[in-house]
């Protein structure tokens, strides 16, 4: 597990043995796994256990604006 970000009192995490569709994990008060790119090929939310709306709000919103740079580190990890 590596924390690739932390913002908004948010870590986010990428487990560097994972499977795929690539994807991250947001670690607050709960946790939630956000696929990088879905169907339109932008962010989307995958599971959520427990982790606040407010907080899952800016999760998406996090992960959106580094996208580019957390879909980079996953294909250097799991090619």
């Amino acid at each position: 597990m590596v924390t690739v970000h932390r913002e908004a009192g948010l870590r986010f995490v990428i487990f560097t043995d994972d499977h795929e569709p690539a994807h991250v994990h947001v670690l607050g008060d709960g946790h939630a796994k956000i696929n990088l790119s879905g169907a339109d090929g932008l962010p989307e939310l995958a599971t959520n256990d427990r982790l606040k709306s407010g907080d899952l709000r800016k999760a998406m919103r996090v992960v959106r604006e580094q996208q580019a740079m957390l879909l980079k580190f996953w294909s250097e990890h799991h090619d």
